[in-house]
């Protein structure tokens, strides 16, 4: 394991930071982004018929794709891989890990990894693309559905995603993975397992990692001084494989481990460090001495 002095915080990517940006008109009807807002809108109407299709089978597809698609695809794989470079693995398993991203329906991920770089550059300002300052819906959800109010594209924090043709498929693709899932899971288990292997775990998806947005800069404790108002959120790092340790993570950016204290629980972390014994990943990033245990 690899670790790195306590104030090497920050992914070399994050320096700098944009103007500030004052009077900004952030949702409206004319500022929607169509093809998000329908189908975030119709996943969460397709659980509507969960009840009508539960079956414990189905259920068990779903909580293991939420570990293999968020834990390992969104926790992991975009973010403590691709946005910030926690751990080293192979080429092979990097993009298995991107691919599950993708089946989260949060976009692909040079456009994913881009928009939390600045999240992490202009944490808390205006320029923050999800910040709880400007309204505790728009940091949960509205965000995601609205073009970006400064006009940014945000995929060009992500050069260096942006240079690999492979990541650039992903991303212009990003919804075939999904879709090929839930032809699979209609194949294997029928409409049940669609309705609960993809809508109804896609949705909790949705809401688990939003919250890390909303949550998590609102409620919870501060195990360090930042100039965000991140926190450390208890819940969210359960329901999220231990990204609730928000606060942590902001001081920290680079450490592949977000719970830094004996009890703040870290599934992603724990993971990787099976995955290290395995040999599949290596030189996992971790705050040095003197950093809280």
């Amino acid at each position: 394991m690899k670790r790195e002095l306590p104030g090497a915080a920050r992914s070399t990517e994050l320096h700098g930071n944009a103007p500030p940006a004052t009077g900004i008109r952030r949702f409206g009807f004319d500022r929607i982004r169509w093809p998000e807002f329908l189908g975030i809108t119709g996943l969460h109407l397709v659980c509507v018929f969960a009840p009508w299709t539960f079956s414990w089978s189905a259920l068990g597809v779903a909580f293991f794709l939420y570990w293999a698609v968020c834990g390992l695809g969104i926790s992991m794989g975009y973010h403590r891989l691709l946005t910030h470079r926690g751990f080293e693995t192979s080429g092979v398993f990097r993009y298995v890990l991107a691919a599950l991203g993708t089946m989260n329906f949060q976009g692909g991920p040079v456009g994913w990894v881009g928009t939390h770089r600045i999240h992490h550059r202009d944490s808390d300002t205006e320029n923050d693309p999800h910040s709880p300052k400007h309204g505790f819906v728009w940091a949960h959800l509205l965000w995601c559905l609205a073009h970006d109010p400064l006009g940014r594209n945000r995929k060009a924090a992500a050069g260096d995603l942006g240079r690999e043709r492979g990541m650039v498929w992903l991303d212009r693709w990003f919804w075939v993975p999904q879709a090929v899932l839930a032809a699979v899971l209609f194949l294997i288990g029928g409409l049940s397992w669609v309705v609960w292997g993809v809508a109804v775990r896609t949705v909790f998806t949705y809401h688990t990692t939003w919250l890390v947005n909303s949550a998590s800069h609102t409620w919870g404790y501060r195990n360090f001084e930042t100039k965000d108002d991140s926190r450390n959120n208890w819940w969210v790092a359960l329901l999220s494989w231990g990204e609730g340790w928000h606060n942590n993570h902001h001081a920290h950016q680079r450490s592949a481990r977000h719970g830094m204290r004996w009890y703040e629980i870290d599934a992603t972390y724990w993971s990787l460090r099976v995955l290290e014994w395995l040999h599949v990943v290596r030189n996992i990033y971790v705050p040095g001495p003197g950093v809280l245990r």
